[in-house]
């Protein structure tokens, strides 16, 4: 018997995230094989909507095993053959469902600093990113459902009910925000063990609302690169190739972090240093999804908090860009709700936000209960 969800979030997907169009190449990658249900959902879609199909499985055991001892030719090359293919792709839907996010750890940091280099940054950031329609989505395994702390059955009907939104509405709610932070200079954000100033004069913002991820909701731009100044704590956990990182603390001068601690300071620095541009601030987005109340330790969750802020070291996106580039992009959240502390952001010296919720009548529209 189907899964209604599924077909819902397969339709949802290909005619809404990424618009797909009869005789159109899109490439299913599958993280991990437990999403065969909506891998197969997806492709027998495409083909009704007269799309061309293709897929790739990635199990994350066998990429372990293979960069335990890679060599830079060998990683330059597996990054060629990827990225040839993506560059004969319309579009792209890739779906995380790996059973150990930790699976990458131990492994040797220039070996991973070349798999960002060479894999990361031209197969996904240079190919995918730039050239095709693309979407990236978890899928609710038991690893998932443990990371939430929620039982198996808990956890599918929160997936299901955060991916399957009415984002288009939401999307029509984000216009004010966007319209705002477009006409902003100095934003000032305060919170515990945090208070920050930076400019995003100039740097466009962009709404995401279900069209490069699911579940989504948020609308970013970045500061102008140097002029970030002040320290921010974020109160949620974060991990970066198996390793977890908690209470991370930055101190920034001029827009580049001098100084970074953390649960694994020495660690933390090293990722800071893989380039130059990984010690800058490459996005500011708040995060808007009234369904995503708490973090589960997944960056594509964790990042859509309502109340929520993130505050990314590394590379800058390509719709608001600050021209930092770095293989690095990682979203640091830090929440603002009551919970979590609260916290206010004024942008122009105005309050815009407080614990998490709009204050402009203008933008009361995101506030939770009118999104849902």
């Amino acid at each position: 018997m189907k899964d209604a969800r599924i077909e819902k979030l397969a339709n949802q997907l290909l005619t809404y995230s990424v618009n797909i169009q009869k005789g159109e190449n899109i490439l299913i990658e599958l993280l991990g094989e437990e999403s065969l249900p909506l891998a197969k959902e997806l492709i027998r879609k495409a083909e009704e909507l007269g799309a061309k199909p293709f897929f790739n499985i990635v199990n994350d055991e066998l990429l372990r095993t293979m960069l335990e001892n890679a060599t830079e030719e060998q990683i330059q090359k597996y990054a060629r053959q990827d990225s040839q293919r993506m560059k004969e792709m319309d579009a792209y839907i890739g779906i995380r469902a790996t059973s150990n996010p930790s699976e990458l750890n131990g492994i040797p940091k220039q070996t991973l600093q070349w798999y960002h280099t060479y894999y990361t940054k031209q197969v996904h950031f240079e190919e995918r990113v730039k050239n095709t329609k693309w979407c990236i989505i978890r899928y609710p395994n038991a690893s998932m459902a443990q990371m939430s702390k929620m039982n198996q059955d808990e956890f599918e009907d929160y997936y299901f009910k955060v991916c399957n939104l009415d984002y288009e509405k939401m999307a029509k709610a984000m216009d004010n925000l966007k319209d705002l932070m477009n006409q902003t200079d100095k934003v000032h954000i305060i919170g515990n063990e945090t208070d920050l100033t930076f400019s995003i004069k100039g740097i466009p913002a962009e709404k995401y609302t279900g069209t490069f991820n699911l579940p989504d909701g948020e609308v970013a731009t970045a500061p102008i690169k140097t002029s970030v100044n002040g320290f921010i704590t974020y109160n949620t956990e974060t991990s970066y190739h198996g390793i977890l990182f908690q209470d991370i603390r930055f101190e920034l001068k001029d827009g580049k972090i001098i100084r970074a601690t953390a649960n694994r300071t020495k660690e933390l620095n090293e990722i800071l240093d893989t380039d130059e541009g990984a010690r800058y601030i490459g996005e500011f987005a708040l995060g808007l999804n009234p369904y995503i109340e708490k973090p589960i330790g997944d960056t594509l969750f964790d990042e859509k908090i309502k109340g929520s802020f993130h505050f990314t070291p590394g590379d800058s996106l390509e719709e608001s860009d600050n021209g930092n580039r770095s293989s690095i992009h990682w979203d640091m959240v830090t929440i603002q709700t009551p919970e979590y502390g609260g916290g206010e952001i004024y942008f122009d010296d105005v309050l815009i936000r407080k614990d998490g919720r709009f204050v402009l009548p203008e933008l009361q529209g995101l506030n939770p209960e009118n999104l849902v």
